[in-house]
This record gives C-alpha cells, structure tokens and sequence, in this order.
C-alpha cells in the first residue's frame, strides 16, 4: 500500500474513491453521501487547491481509503473531512496511516491542530437519543460507547472530544466535535 495525492486528472481513481465513500458511509451514515453523484461532488471539492485529499492505493492499483482536509483559521488548524476505509481493509492500519499521513503533511503547512465532527446518528454512543440540555459537559465525561463508533479510532489517534452539538442532526443526533495537536 501506498499514500498519494489524489490525481486530479485520473477518472477513474476519482470514481473509486467516490464509490468508496458511498459504501464507507452507507451502513450508519446513509443521509451523509447516498449516491453518486454526491460522493463525485465531494470528491470534486476536495481537490480544490488550499486542501489536502489523499489516498491510499493497494498494490493492485484499487483504492483502499481516502483522507482530506480543509485548512480553517488562517492555515493554524483544519478540518478532517473526510476518512473513509474500504469496508472491506478496515481494521488493518490504513485509517491510521492516512490519520498519521495527513498529521505530516499539516504540520508541513504550519497548522496546529486537526479537528473532525464525527455525528452520531444511529445511537452508537450515550450521547444519542437523549436530550443533552443542560449538562452537556458531564454527558461528554461520561460518553460510552455502543456500537462501534469511530469517536474510539479517534482517541486511539489521540485526539479528545473537545465539544458536542446536541441534536445537531435532529433530536438526539448529535455531532461529536474532537481535536488533536499535530505542532506548535
């Protein structure tokens, strides 16, 4: 495996890594890209210049996942958007090399910090299907999680919840806000 930037002229890449979004996503996601045409746009958008969009390849030429990232706040800290891995190669580091692969290259643009929401719209996590008003620090400390959700992938990479924003998907759905360093 190996970690390119995503070409920009390659249809075909662009089409496999829109496929893979579509199926990435659509188990616990299926509002978030649903179909082609809307996984071909966000591909699209992220090879705007300013951001990051990278894959990983197999041997075989097939795109195993891909990573992006917007820069915010003047370049000092960007948003993870997106991380998806083959449903199929997960759980075999190519999250995580795309996670450390992306952490190099901010750092090299001089950001300080990656941020990501990471919504739970399926009750994977105590936060969901429940009012978190007014306490929403105390539901944070006390986050369980359910069914898997990658907020754990996450804090594997070291990043921490640094918010949440209750019913941000509709009642009971929230967005999982978390952060990481990557310099200073």
């Amino acid at each position: 495996m190996k970690i390119i930037d995503l070409p920009a002229s390659d249809q075909e890449i662009i089409n496999q890594t829109a496929n893979l979004l579509v199926a990435g996503f659509k188990e616990h996601w299926p509002n978030a890209w649903n179909d082609m045409e809307a996984a071909l746009e966000e591909v699209r958008e992220s090879l705007e210049e300013s951001r990051i969009s990278r894959i990983a390849v197999g041997d075989d030429g097939c795109v195993l996942g891909w990573i992006g990232a917007i820069p915010e706040y003047d370049g000092h800290a960007w948003q993870l958007h997106p991380l998806v891995v083959h449903p199929d190669h997960q759980k075999a580091g190519i999250g995580r090399a795309l996670v450390q692969d992306l952490e190099k290259m901010i750092g090299q643009q001089g950001g300080i910090t990656i941020y990501l929401g990471s919504d739970d719209e399926d009750d994977m996590t105590s936060l969901a299907g429940i009012d978190l008003y007014p306490d929403v620090y105390q539901h944070i400390a006390n986050i369980t999680d359910f069914k898997g959700h990658p907020y754990r992938f996450y804090q594997k990479m070291g990043f921490v919840i640094v918010g949440v924003i209750p019913d941000a998907n509709g009642p009971g759905k929230p967005d999982i806000l978390m952060a990481k360093r990557v310099s200073r």
